[in-house]
């Protein structure tokens, strides 16, 4: 193990990993549910676990059984600690202490996150957000021109300006949201 500080859950390892990963290394660390579910349980549970309270919380969301069945948990927790956890570590993307069974993300969780869509509580993410907001803009222009053919062009644009400025919003809030975790990060170093 490298030693390093702990900023905020997320170790500084005082040795670099190898070069920046790269999209294949981090595409094939996110296929995977459990690699995937282990890094966002990691994410909001600020950087830090153990592998029992790792396991405990994915074999929850596999089963949706709180709490989940014994046989499960045990299950996640040995593909845990013999195979996910020491391939994130190897990627240098976790720091991984087998004998104390404590897992803490290091600063290449960035390199990630980037490809990991955030999905908040409610379930709906940004990209299905803007699916649907784009379906609304659509059916509202069709409805509109189907059956209000002698609207005022005025009105129409009118109608247009503000789905527009509604998807502008909704764009600027999301650019800031991710922005606002990037300076957060910058701020903490």
């Amino acid at each position: 193990m490298s030693s390093g500080s702990v900023r905020a859950g997320v170790s500084e390892s005082a040795t670099e990993g190898p070069a920046d990963l790269d999209e294949r290394e981090i595409h094939d660390v996110l296929r995977n549910d459990r690699r995937r579910l282990a890094l966002e349980a990691l994410r909001e549970r600020g950087g830090q676990a153990t592998v029992r309270e790792l396991s405990e919380r994915l074999a929850t969301q596999e089963t949706g059984e709180d709490p989940p069945p014994d046989d499960k948990r045990q299950s996640v927790y040995v593909t845990l600690h013999q195979t996910h956890l020491p391939k994130l570590e190897e990627l240098s993307i976790v720091e991984y202490e087998p004998d104390e069974k404590d897992v803490t993300l290091t600063d290449r969780i960035q390199e990630v996150e980037v490809y990991m869509e955030v999905v908040p509580a409610y379930g709906l993410s940004f990209g299905e957000f803007y699916l649907g907001l784009a379906l609304l803009g659509m059916l509202t222009t069709v409805a509109v021109l189907r059956f209000r053919p002698d609207i005022s062009p005025f009105v129409l644009a009118g109608l247009l300006v503000a789905y527009f400025g509604l998807q502008i919003v909704a764009a600027a809030y999301h650019v800031y949201s991710q922005q606002d975790r990037v300076i957060l990060d910058r701020l903490l170093e």
